[in-house]
C-alpha cells in the first residue's frame, strides 16, 4: 500500500487516528442528539410564527403584559395579553404568578402554544425593571463619585 507513511511509528499514528476520529465523532453526535430537548428557543410575540414556534414546542415567550388584559377564572386561570410592539399574544396560566407581575411589566413565560396559537404556560417570570439597582452599589457608586442620576435612582 503505498499511500501509507514508511516510517512504523507514522504508521501507527495514523491507525490511531483513523480508530479514534470516528468514536471521538460519535460522542459528539450522541452528545447533540441527547441535548436536543434541553434547548429552549425565546421568542417575542411578533416573531412567534408557525414556522418559528409550532405549537406543542416548549418555547419561553417574552414581552409586556397589556394594560387592561388581565382577568382571572373562577379556577384559577389567568389569562393576559403579551405584546411587543408590534404584535400580541393571548398567554393562559394556571398557578401563583409572581408578586413582579402587573399590567406593562416585563414578562417571560415558558410553555406551548396550542393549535389556536393562543400560549399555554407552565411558569411566568416577571422581568426586574432595567433602572433597579441594590442600595449598597447605588452607595458604592456615590461613594466614588460615579452616580450618575439621569439614568435612573435607585429603589430604596
Amino acid at each position: 500500500m503505498s499511500w501509507l507513511p514508511k516510517s512504523p511509528k507514522a504508521r501507527r499514528r495514523l491507525w490511531v487516528v483513523l480508530a479514534v476520529g470516528p468514536l471521538l465523532a460519535a460522542a459528539v453526535g450522541l452528545s447533540l442528539w441527547a441535548m436536543r430537548d434541553g434547548v429552549t428557543f425565546f421568542v417575542t410575540p411578533s416573531e412567534a410564527t408557525v414556522e418559528a414556534a409550532p405549537a406543542g414546542r416548549h418555547v419561553r415567550l417574552g414581552g409586556l403584559v397589556e394594560a387592561g388584559s388581565v382577568s382571572r377564572d373562577a379556577d384559577g386561570t389567568v389569562r393576559f395579553r403579551v405584546g411587543d410592539g408590534a404584535a400580541t399574544t393571548q398567554v393562559v396560566f394556571r398557578g401563583d404568578l409572581p408578586d413582579l407581575f402587573r399590567e406593562g411589566q416585563g414578562i417571560v413565560a415558558e410553555g406551548a402554544f396550542r393549535d389556536d396559537r393562543s400560549f399555554e404556560a407552565t411558569q411566568v417570570l416577571a422581568k426586574h425593571d432595567e433602572t433597579y439597582m441594590p442600595r449598597e452599589v447605588a452607595e458604592k457608586l456615590k461613594a466614588r463619585g460615579e452616580w450618575r442620576p439621569e439614568t435612573g435612582s435607585p429603589e430604596l
